[in-house]
Formats: structure tokens, C-alpha cells, sequence
């Protein structure tokens, strides 16, 4: 059922194509062995499909305008969308219009949060700074000021960057007042406003420009009564109703009060890189067009074209089935070409393959679409349950049940159907659901703050439960890859604006799975109107019928699902592993891969000059390498390379056939070239010998160097020509400032301010350059990962953005010498044995949908925006967690669960083309109460860290730690308010809220945002770099450690993992009174252990487990514990191996004596204690307390 295709051509550009590369009949011809799907029986078993995939899809690149959190008034991080706005010829109840996102008329009433929140902020770029473009790309915009009558210019096609357009109805440059924007950015925004997308395969459209399919696209939101284009604001990336700015310019803006007019919409939504805290979600204007039309367009519901990226052009990329089609069509949400419906052309970019928007609204070619054969959903007035005589769990819900853990999501439930006793019952059941009515809820309980200083429990703190009936927690999405900070949604955005809270998602999508069910089917299906794929928690009507969960909208049941081949039985839907599991992957079919998949290609890119030599980093590398070599992840087609330099560029020929490495020097670093192009990539098991003779020579080939210098920017310019064919993953080693060449830095650090309570500046890079490279390689599917080993100021800021927009990932080693810091030593070589053999996937996109009335606005993480709701991951590996800010557009009164689904396309790198997909549902709520009691203190302090994170850069670091504190100061006042019998002398939280103010002092107190400790920028930068990329569970033991009593550790409460028994000792409060001379603390912070040893110690402890007689004995730079034969020994091994095993990345341990200059370290990290500089807990507690009751 792929679409057809039409012949695409590939105009000549970045990347060398295969000879006729041309696309007849919906798949290249040229492709080897095409996977024939494989049928019942066969649908489960993990087939290989040879790998085709598309062309790299274009990259929008977000517009770096001014932040949210630039604004001047009160410090908040995030604020509420206003409720009025709307169309652009009348206000709208509930909506902001897109041109309100920046500018509204009505002043937000989020006290503490108010310019960030408030509508003086007119930025919308993604939040950790992916710009959606930039002034050297060209791309077409998909704007929210396009109208139907409106001609527009057809795209160009075959340049090198893709097309571009004039929206004619963009505002004039002037018309609005410009407010400061992000430091990088400098040029004006031009009166065409064109978007720039980094194109890796360029194509030519077919007949219709983008911004006609903008047209389209937009044309659907005709059918329902408010029309809003796209839900999904701006997460970071381009609305798709919206055009965006190019990066690297100042955006203009409106102050709160202008008129939102159409025109002026189109500046809604861009947002500054790294800066918005919060950033309002727009609502486009409504497009005049006819009912005729928008019903035949096949718009389900009014204006919601909620993951509709497929409007704008993106590159291409290879994808595989209809879902997976959708998935790269939400990728290439750029492409105006793109669509998923059986009648359209091409599917020449990412939106088209995973299926972006509403495919079958796509009109492609001029020609019209046809009207869809189900329309009853137009209203979406009812609950999704409405009128199923036998429902899926999800919607049959009886009393609330009792909290139960999620189940894994690698595992199949076992559920069989729903108990017949709630086969009649209704979601609707669930929706006037109010804690209230019953029992006080445990997490409703009133703590007092001051009064209960032992609030930390005994253990790791939980994921909340969601309040759902227990058949539907069985199926729900795992916490730890999709994580919401409300459990309970507000039904409306005033509810939410009252709880002072902010809404959001936390998401791990790639993590290691023990269990996953994978699906081979040659049919994947998914919703017709919005792409979603099935999940556990839409509804089937019948046997031939099921009802999403997300639009509403009603879609047949394919022939083939009717049968399962797990269960070997016909005509039960419900009982397929798709809809048994909340996390599955999919292998997508060969019919929507637009080349041959791409070869796992890797290429080490590394600094030899005398400051890297004399760090020693390149024996721990090359040793790494050699002992991995044949784990790196990829097939028979892996391709390897090396690139070194110093003041010159050295490459390496390792063509099969030579006798030995031969390396090529290039000392004209302002014109750099490739020497020889078709040797220095070379196929790892062909040149598996010549690789090893270099590796093991490189460490000494420079060991009397006297180069100095460091041309790291041209060394990246010839990996960015080296990598453009094919994409793949660069990896950068680099000891210095770099100072040679383009790219050049000079140091910006002054080391008398690292002390400073004042301004913290410099936290925004020094030049675009670093940007504009990584753009032009994600362009190119090519990411950029930083190994930085540097014992001086580095300009991290600077470097860091390789990496932060193409998807790549940081690593930073403070201080690092090969002996002199034996501990940073020991954590770069267990860093690389998981670097190099963990999984990856390429050219990957990810798109997040969610129910009819909820909209994402803030992307925050490393990655490329390329539409409202659509990620560019050139690559993506186990280790990156993401976050994204959320607003509720539409009252979800008609609903009593709304359902979150993230889909993530990849290629795998075996060349197979996989869809990972996971589906969150929670419950809506009607009361405040209810709110509260579903809060998820852990996802709320992390998705704020992020927020703060841009806010510093965007504004300024005591603007990011002010809001941080009226982030609680008014959450508890809200409670506070609400709460009956309530003295002023007290500080009152929800259960669920206790330790958010804990979390928040932690917060604030973490090098990131630390003032008056000495910190040097490069440290603080990296700190805001791991919290902008790290996932939930280990971004919460780098803000809050884990501090335990380890030398009495007791067979008593332990658990068995693998025939090991392991101690379970309590949590400490992080206080130097927890500390005892006479004990032993082992301290947990994520990516390092302290183990504290007092002074008074018991020497058979000391003996037993460190293996030294006394105290006095134990040697400063201990990173290692002996094997010891003494209980003693063996229960702090397993216990320390028990929480090393938890984490990817192996934690290095460090021994700490009072003498030892590691000490500081690790009292800092002792966070309820007062320092010279910063509150105690309790004085922290007060102040919370003195400004509620101001």
C-alpha cells in the first residue's frame, strides 16, 4: 500500500549518489535483494531487510530570535499560552494565535514567571539552541500567513542547499521592534524571511512548491471550529504553520499589546537557540476556504494539524513502511512534496516516509485528494470510548485502582481483553474523576517543611503511578523512557496556569532494552488523519474498526492484522504484540527507502600537537581501538578513517593493498582538501591490518613534536567533506584553544570572576562557526561527537555547539593527563569502551504526537529541529535523554485520558530501517487537588534545569536562578492557597511536592548555576551541556547524589540480582552531620563515586575493603578496590557494582581523605549544608516562606 512514486532526480550537491539515481516505482531499482514482506507467519520473525533508506533529510534550522528568558520582569521559567488570540479575523477562546506567541494582547498573570512567560517573549527556537535556520542555508517556509489565494513562487530545485521562497505575506523587517536576541546572532532578519535547510541529497520537487503544500496543509484545518494550525508549537523547531528566521540574526519582536495581525503571525515562531524558558504556543491564524474543501481534504477536527510537518521541504532519508513512511515524512516535515497517501509521488524526504501530517490531505501535483472514506469524527465532542460495545483496556475504567509499578515495556503483558465486568464502562467514567471525593490520597498528604527536616526516603525516589485502572498501568509506556511531570493532565491551560507547574515530557527513546518486541509486518498500521501508530490504548469499534487515540478519527483494520501469528488465531486485533505493548519496534518494509541504507562509517578526528601529546590521551585511544575493533557496531560495509592535526592536517591512506599506512600532510589549512578522497575512508575488514599497524604507531609518531598550534576548524571542514557521500559519525579528540585557521578562539575567561555573584558571562559561543559546521553536517546525516582533554580554559561554549546541533554528543575531562590524574584516565578508557561498542542509529528522526488539544512549544536536547514536531537525529545513540515543554491549547473537557506517542526512525547499524515507538497514557484531571497529587517532582526539577539552562544563556544567569526559585516559591503558594486551616508560620507541600524545594536548592547549587564558588566557565558549560542531553535518571544523581553509609553493611535488606546478594544501606541527607570519623560514605553523583573515609575508621574495614592496613597507609589517588576474601569486601564490591551496573557509562571511583584535594569536591556536593555563598536547607526553607507570605 506505499505510495506510488514518481521519478526523483538528484540535482548535484553535497554527497556522491550511486550512478541512476533515480526513484521509479516507489523504490530505487538499484537496491539489492528488496525484502519482499513477509506474510503471517513470517510477520514476527526479525527478517532483515538489506536496508534502503532515503536521501538525508534537509534540516530546518530554528531562528535564534530573542528568548523567553530574556525578558526583564519577574523571574519564571515558564508561562502560560494566553486565552485569547487566535484567527485572524476573530479572537478565539482557549487559542493564541501564532502571532501572539510573541506578541499578545492580554499580559499573562504568572507572577513569578511573567516575562518569561509573558508576551513580551517573542522568541520560539528550540530550547537548547537548535537554530530552525540559518543565513547560509536557503529553505522553504512553511508559514502560518499563507492563504489559499495567495500565489506563491514554485521552489527552486537543484541547488545545493535546496530551495527557497519568498512568503509574500511575511512582515516587513521593521515592522516590529526588535528586542536583544541570543549572542550569536547578528543579522537582521530579511524581509523574505526565507528558511535555510542544510539539504544532504537535494531533490527535485515535483510540481508543487512547498509553499502550495503549505497551502494544503493548512486548507485542513478548515473542517472544525477553531482553526489552529499545528498543535504541535515549535518544539524547538519551525511551526509548521509558521515560517522561521534564519539563525544567527536578531529577531524582531512586539511588545505584549501589539495587534496580532495574519502578517505579523509568521513571526510567532521563532525562538531564540538556548534560551527560552517558556515560550508560548501559537495558534495560526484560520485560512478562508471552503467546507467542500477542507472536507475533502479530510480534516478530522477544527485546525488541528497536529504533526503536520510534511508542509515544508526536508531532506531525504530512508524509511520503511507506511508508519515508518509517516515517521520520515514527520522528519522531512519541510518538504512540500512529501506525503504518505497511496496516490502520492515520491517520498523524497523525511516527512514523507514517516508520515509527518495527514497524509491523505496532502495534495500533491496539483492534483486533488481524495475524499476520505470516514468523516465521523469531525466532532470530537465525545470521549474516545464513545460507543464501543467492547472496548481495548484503555477505555474501560472502573473505580480508581491502586497504584501498581508500570510493567516493563519489553515484556508482553499477558493482558487477553478486558474483564467483562468493564467491558460497558465508558472513559467517560474517568472523567470527573476527583481525588477529592475519595480518600485522600498519600500524595496529597500536608508536609510541613520546616517542621519535618527527615523527608528524604529510604530509598531511590519513585516515578508516581498514574491514577489509571489497573489493565491500562499494565500496558502503559516504562518511566524510564517516557516520563511526564504531570500525571494528571489539567483539563484546561487556566487549571495548569493556577498550579504553577510546568507541563512536560521526559523522554529516553533509544535506551537499552533487555526485552523488546520487535514486529516485522508488511503492514504497520497506523492512524490516516494523524500518522499515529496503533498502540494499546485506542479503541476497536469492532473487528474491522478501531478509533485513535489521539485525533479521534475511525480507520479500518487491515486484512493482515485481523491475524495474529503469535497466538495463531483470526479475526482478535486486540491481541497483536502492537497493541499489547506500549514500547515496540518496528522493521520497516523496503517500499519508502530512497537509496541503500548507509554503511556504519566512522571517522577519528584527532589533535596531536605537543599539549595532546604530552596528555597522553592517544595511548588510552589507540588502545581503546585497537581492543574494540571489532565491536564497533556495523556489517561488512563499516568504513573507518583518521584524520590528525597540529599547525598542518594529516590524512591517512589505508587503501587495501599497501604495505604500510601512508600519511598525507596538507599545510594549507585556508584552502583545505581532501589528498587522495577514495582511500582515507576505508572498509574496516579489508583494511583491518594497515588500521591496527597505524593505531599502534600513532602514539609515538609525535612524540617529539614542537607544534603548538591547533587547526581544529579546518580538520573539521575536510572531515565534513570526507563524511558528505555517506554521513556517519565524526569523533573529535581536542586538548586546546583552537588557534589556527577558521574557527580560531581566543580566551574569553577571566579567572578573578570564577568567584563571582554577579554576571556570569560568556556562556554563549564566540563565533557561528561551530554552528554552521554542525548544521552543514547534519545536513549530511553526519554527527559530531567532542572528546574535550584539556587542563586549561578551552572555550567549551564555543566548541560544544559541533555537537549540540548535529546531534552528536560531549565528553569532558578537566585536567587531564595520562598520570598526574589517574582517575580521569580511568574514566576516558571505560567512556570509550562504551562509546565505541554501544548501539547506534543513523539519519534518524524523531516525532512526538499527542491527543487533540495539547501542544508542544520547547525541544530541549542535542539535535536538529526541522518542523514543530519533528527532530533531525543525524545520529542517535543509548545514552541521549530529551525533554519537551508543553501547553494545553483546547479544553479537554470531552476526554477523560489524553496519550503521548514518540516515534523514533532510524537505520540500524546493520542497514536495517527501524521504527521505535513508544505510547504514554495519563489521566485528565478537573481539580487543582488532583493536579498536585499527580506532580512528578523529579521530571518537574529536570525539565526546569533545562529551562534554566537556556534562560542563562538567553538572559542571564541571575535571571535563570531567580526563576528556579519562583518556580517553588509559587507552586507552594498556589498549594498553599487552595489548602484549608493553614497557618502563616508554616510551610505547607503536597506529599508530591516535598522535596522540590530540596531539588531546586540542589539545583541551584550544581556548577551550572552556582555563584560565589569558585567555578571555571568551561566546568560550568559542560554542566548546562549534560543537563540540556542527559536522561532523567542520571540527570537526578547529578543534581541530588546519593549518599550512603557503607562500613556497616548487613546481610539484612538486600535484594539478589544474578545469584549476587546486595546490600541495600539507606539514603543519607547530603549534610556534613550525616558524617561520622568513625564510618565510611560512598557518595553517588551519576558519573562519579566518592568513597569517604574518616579519619577514625575501623581498621578492619580499612583493611577488608581497601586493602591497607590503617588509615594513615591509603594513598591519595586510590581509584580502584581490591579483591579482598572478607564479607566486608565482598558486600561493598557487589553494592558498588549493583549501581555502576545501572548507568551506561562506568562511574570512576575516588577515594577521599581529609588531606586530599578532592575533598572540596566532594563537601560541595553536600548540599543542605550552609556554605559562604549559598543558603542551608533551612535557610532556604525560610526564604521560600518570607516571599509566599509577602
Amino acid at each position: 500500500s506505499g505510495p506510488m512514486q514518481s521519478q526523483m532526480q538528484f540535482p548535484s550537491g553535497y554527497g556522491s549518489h550511486l550512478p541512476n539515481y533515480s526513484a521509479p516505482s516507489g523504490h530505487y531499482s538499484q537496491v539489492p535483494n528488496k525484502a519482499a514482506a513477509s506474510h503471517l507467519e513470517n510477520q514476527y520473525r526479525a527478517s532483515y531487510y538489506p536496508g534502503y533508506y532515503s536521501a538525508p533529510a534537509q534540516n530546518v534550522m530554528t531562528s535564534v530570535g530573542s528568548n523567553v528568558l530574556n525578558a526583564q520582569q519577574s523571574h519564571q521559567l515558564y508561562n502560560a499560552p494566553p486565552h485569547s488570540g487566535g484567527s485572524s479575523d476573530r479572537p478565539v477562546q482557549g487559542a493564541v494565535s501564532s502571532a501572539s506567541y510573541l506578541h499578545v494582547s492580554a499580559q499573562q498573570s504568572y507572577s513569578a514567571f511573567d516575562n518569561h512567560y509573558s508576551t513580551s517573549v517573542s522568541s520560539s527556537v528550540a530550547s537548547q539552541g537548535c537554530p530552525l535556520n540559518s543565513d547560509h542555508y536557503a529553505m522553504p517556509v512553511v508559514s502560518g500567513a499563507m492563504y489559499s489565494n495567495v500565489s506563491y513562487p514554485p521552489v527552486a530545485a537543484g541547488g545545493v542547499y535546496g530551495q527557497t521562497f519568498t512568503s509574500q505575506s511575511l512582515p516587513a523587517v521593521g515592522q516590529f521592534k526588535e528586542t536583544n536576541a541570543f549572542s550569536s546572532q547578528s543579522a537582521s532578519v530579511p524581509h523574505s524571511l526565507q528558511q535555510h535547510v542544510p539539504m544532504g541529497y537535494s531533490t527535485t520537487l515535483s510540481t508543487v512548491s512547498s509553499a502550495q503544500a503549505v497551502q494544503d496543509n493548512l486548507s485542513r484545518n478548515l473542517t472544525g471550529s477553531v482553526p489552529k494550525v499545528n498543535n504541535q508549537i515549535n518544539t524547538g523547531g519551525i511551526d509548521s504553520s509558521q515560517p522561521v528566521h534564519s539563525v544567527s540574526q536578531n529577531v524582531p519582536f512586539t511588545k505584549s499589546g501589539v495587534g496580532t495581525s495574519a502578517s505579523s503571525a509568521v513571526m510567532s515562531s521563532v525562538r531564540s537557540p538556548a534560551a527560552s524558558l517558556s515560550s508560548k504556543p501559537p495558534s495560526s491564524p484560520s485560512v478562508t476556504q471552503s467546507s467542500e474543501l477542507a472536507l475533502q481534504e479530510g480534516m478530522q477536527y477544527g485546525g488541528y494539524v497536529n504533526n503536520q510537518a510534511s508542509s515544508a521541504p526536508a531532506p531525504l532519508s530512508s524509511s520503511s513502511d507506511d508508519e515508518e513512511e509517516d515517521e520520515e515524512d514527520e522528519e522531512a516535515a519541510l518538504d512540500s512534496s512529501s506525503t504518505t497517501s497511496s496516490a502520492s509521488p515520491v517520498l523524497n524526504n523525511y516527512d514523507a516516509l514517516e508520515g509527518g501530517g495527514y497524509p491523505e490531505t496532502r495534495s500533491v501535483t496539483g492534483s486533488p485528494v481524495p475524499s476520505p472514506s470516514v468523516l465521523q469524527t469531525s466532532k470530537a465532542s465525545k470521549p474516545f470510548g464513545y460507543g464501543y460495545p467492547a472496548l481495548q483496556p484503555g477505555y474501560q475504567n472502573a473505580t480508581p485502582p491502586t497504584p501498581v509499578q508500570p510493567s516493563n515495556p519489553g515484556h508482553h503483558s499477558g493482558f487477553q481483553h478486558y474483564a467483562q465486568a468493564c467491558v460497558n464502562q465508558l472513559s467517560s467514567s474517568l472523567g470527573g474523576l476527583s481525588l477529592q471525593h475519595s480518600q485522600q490520597p498519600e500524595s496529597l498528604r500536608p508536609v510541613n517543611l520546616t517542621h519535618d527536616r527527615n523527608i528524604l526516603p529510604v530509598s531511590s525516589v519513585p516515578a508516581p503511578v498514574p491514577n489509571l485502572n489497573s489493565d491500562l498501568r499494565k500496558l502503559n509506556c516504562s518511566p524510564d523512557s517516557f516520563r511526564c511531570t504531570l500525571t494528571n493532565i489539567p483539563q484546561t491551560q487556566a487549571l495548569l496556569n493556577k498550579a504553577k507547574l510546568p507541563l512536560g515530557l521526559l523522554l529516553h527513546p533509544f535506551r537499552d532494552l533487555t526485552q523488546l518486541p520487535v514486529i516485522t509486518s508488511s503492514t504497520i498500521v497506523r492512524c490516516r488523519s494523524c500518522r499515529t501508530y496503533i498502540n494499546p490504548f485506542v479503541s476497536f469499534i469492532d473487528q474491522r474498526r478501531w478509533k485513535c487515540n489521539l485525533c479521534y478519527r475511525v480507520n479500518d483494520v487491515p486484512e493482515e492484522f485481523m491475524y495474529n501469528p503469535l497466538t495463531r488465531s483470526y479475526g482478535e486485533p486486540h491481541k497483536r504484540p502492537e497493541v499489547q505493548n506500549s514500547t515496540v519496534e518496528f522493521i520497516a518494509s523496503s517500499d519508502y527507502m530512497l537509496r541503500p541504507p548507509q554503511p556504519a562509517v566512522y571517522l577519528f578526528v584527532l589533535d596531536v600537537s605537543h599539549n595532546a601529546v604530552e596528555a597522553g590521551y592517544l595511548t588510552i585511544l589507540c588502545q581503546s581501538l585497537l581492543e574494540n575493533l571489532d565491536k564497533l557496531p556495523g556489517d561488512s560495509r563499516t568504513r573507518i578513517g583518521f584524520i590528525t592535526f597540529d599547525s598542518t592536517v594529516q590524512f591517512y591512506n589505508l587503501q587495501e593493498g599497501l604495505s604500510q599506512p601512508q600519511m598525507l600532510i596538507v599545510s594549507d589549512i585556508d584552502d583545505i582538501f581532501l589528498p587522495t578522497p577514495d582511500s582515507l575512508l576505508v572498509n574496516l575488514h579489508e583494511s583491518k591490518e594497515l588500521i591496527k599497524e597505524l593505531l599502534n604507531a600513532l602514539p609515538n609518531m609525535f612524540t617529539n613534536t614542537r607544534e603548538t598550534h591547533s587547526a581544529l576548524g579546518p580538520a573539521l571542514q575536510a572531515a565534513f567533506k570526507l563524511m558528505s557521500p555517506t554521513g556517519g559519525r565524526i569523533s573529535v579528540f581536542q586538548t586546546q584553544l583552537p588557534s589556527l585557521g577558521a574557527g580560531l578562539l581566543h580566551s574569553r575567561e577571566d579567572p578573578n570572576q570564577r568567584s563571582s555573584t554577579k554576571v556570569v558571562q560568556h556562556l554563549g559561543p564566540a563565533t557561528d562557526f561551530y554552528k554552521k559546521l554542525a548544521l552543514d553536517c547534519s545536513g549530511q546525516q553526519t554527527a559530531v561527537d567532542l572528546f574535550l582533554l584539556s587542563s586549561q580554559y578551552s572555550d567549551l561554549a564555543s566548541l560544544a555547539c559541533m555537537s549540540k546541533y548535529s546531534a552528536g554528543c560531549i565528553y569532558y575531562y578537566p585536567s587531564f593527563h595520562h598520570s598526574h590524574n589517574p582517575a580521569q584516565a580511568e574514566k576516558l578508557q571505560k567512556d570509550l569502551k562504551r562509546y565505541l561498542t554501544r548501539k547506534i542509529g543513523f539519519e534518524a528522526v524523531m516525532r512526538i504526537r499527542c491527543t487533540k488539544g495539547l501542544s508542544i512549544h520547547t525541544f530541549h536536547g542535542n539535535f536538529f529541529v526541522r518542523s514543530t514536531d519533528l527532530l533531525s537525529l543525524a545520529n542517535v545513540n543509548p545514552d541521549a535523554g530529551f525533554a519537551v515543554q508543553m501547553s494545553i491549547e483546547e479544553s479537554l473537557t470531552d476526554t477523560s485520558l489524553v496519550c503521548f506517542q514518540t516515534a523514533l526512525l532510524y537505520t540500524s547499524s546493520k542497514g536495517e530501517r527501524r521504527i521505535r515507538v513508544h505510547t504514554l497514557c495519563l489521566p485528565v484531571v478537573s481539580s487543582l487537588s488532583d493536579v498536585y497529587a499527580g506532580a512528578d517532582v523529579q521530571a518537574v526539577v529536570c525539565l526546569l534545569a533545562n529551562m534554566a539552562v537556556d534562560r542563562s544563556v538567553s538572559s542571564s544567569l541571575a535571571d535563570a536562578r531567580d526563576a528556579l526559585v519562583n518556580a517553588v516559591v509559587d507552586s507552594l503558594a498556589a498549594y498553599m492557597s487552595t489548602a484549608s486551616n493553614l497557618q502563616q508560620s508554616m510551610l505547607i507541600a503536597p506529599n508530591s511536592l516535598k522535596l522540590f524545594p530540596l531539588y531546586i536548592l540542589a539545583l541551584l547549587k550544581q556548577k551550572a548555576f552556582r555563584t560565589g564558588t569558585s567555578t571555571r566557565l568551561d566546568d560550568r558549560v559542560y554542566a548546562m551541556c549534560q543537563i540540556k542531553s542527559q536522561p532523567l535518571v542520571h540527570l537526578m544523581k547529578m543534581i541530588h547524589p546519593n549518599l550512603y553509609r557503607i562500613d556497616k553493611l548487613t546481610d539484612e535488606s538486600t535484594i539478589h540480582v544474578n545469584d549476587r546478594v546486595v546490600p541495600q544501606p539507606p539514603l543519607q541527607k547530603l549534610s556534613a552531620e550525616k558524617l561520622t570519623r568513625e564510618g565510611a560514605f560512598l557518595m553517588d553523583c551519576g558519573s562519579i563515586f566518592y568513597l569517604w573515609i574518616g579519619k577514625n575508621c575501623d581498621n578492619n574495614f580499612i583493611k577488608d575493603v581497601l586493602g591497607y592496613p590503617n588509615y594513615a597507609s591509603v594513598p591519595q589517588k586510590m581509584t580502584q578496590l581490591p579483591e579482598v576474601d572478607a564479607p566486608s569486601s565482598e558486600r561493598t564490591r557487589s553494592f558498588i557494582s549493583w549501581l555502576r551496573d545501572s548507568r551506561p557509562l562506568s562511574p570512576v571511583l575516588q577515594v577521599i581523605k581529609d588531606e586530599n584535594p578532592a575533598k572540596t569536591d566532594f563537601f560541595q556536593h553536600l548540599i543542605e549544608d550552609r556554605t559562604e555563598a549559598a543558603f542551608s536547607y533551612y535557610e532556604f526553607l525560610l526564604n521560600i516562606q518570607q516571599q509566599i507570605c509577602k
